[in-house]
């Protein structure tokens, strides 16, 4: 069996008129996110749609859920994130492969 790891999915609301700026926020997170143990990818996906209520969807992937959490505790992440909650409201959680279809 094929080791998935598990993925961070984070669904975020916030007006379409913040999702550059909060963008640039999240490049910065992601670029510190890649240098954390256990980590494998992300990629953020933008609503085509301005009225779309889910903005912005950010989906990591990686190799346990500890390895997740404990990049989510480094100060500089946590800090952030508290930074972009004023804009914007985040639905995070971890997923696990369940099934797949090539």
């Amino acid at each position: 069996m094929t080791d998935h790891g598990v993925t961070f999915i984070n669904v975020i609301e916030l007006p379409a008129d913040r999702v550059d700026e909060f963008i640039e926020q999240w490049r910065a997170r992601a670029a510190l996110m890649r240098t954390a143990p256990g980590f494998r990818d992300v990629r953020l996906h933008r609503a085509l749609l301005p009225d779309t209520r889910f903005q912005l969807i950010n989906v990591a992937h990686w190799d346990s859920a500890e390895a997740c959490e404990a990049a989510g505790m480094n100060p500089t992440v946590l800090a952030s994130v508290s930074e972009a909650r004023k804009s914007a409201t985040a639905h995070p959680a971890l997923y696990e492969v369940v099934a797949a279809h090539p």
